[in-house]
């Protein structure tokens, strides 16, 4: 008979924290259902454009060491190699700094690029006017 005591005493406790759960978590499930509803679609839109938003020239300049007049496809690479290489992980350097010259590097060929396309559209703009 001493079992049945024991299981008593299990059965008393056991029995409310099962009726606090099966009261607690349809409400923190509502809860979270109004808080995505509120909150879930607009900061899954703005932690997406901030995942995707490029580095500003300005920025990618400063990293690489360079001004605007400066800024060849040569010099871009030349900054680039050394300061890569200056902070690579395997010597001791911030995996960060690394992407962010990886970065600065990438957002400067592209402006170099479409500076080159501009050029030469209105290069063919100037000579079919005159």
């Amino acid at each position: 008979m001493a079992p049945l005591p024991i299981g008593r005493i299990l059965a008393q406790i056991v029995v409310p924290v099962i009726a606090v759960l099966a009261r607690a978590l349809p409400a923190a499930y509502a809860q979270a259902v109004q808080n995505a509803k509120k909150n879930g679609v607009d900061a899954a839109k703005q932690s997406a454009s901030i995942i995707s938003r490029r580095m500003a020239k300005d920025e990618a300049l400063m990293v690489l060491n360079l001004s605007e007049q400066e800024a060849t496809a040569e010099a871009v690479q030349q900054q680039y190699e050394k300061y890569f290489a200056a902070n690579a992980v395997e010597n001791g350097g911030s995996f960060y700094v690394q992407s962010k010259v990886y970065r600065a590097k990438e957002m400067l060929d592209e402006y170099l690029r479409e500076k080159r396309m501009e050029e030469k559209s209105n290069q063919k703009q100037s000579s079919s006017s005159s």
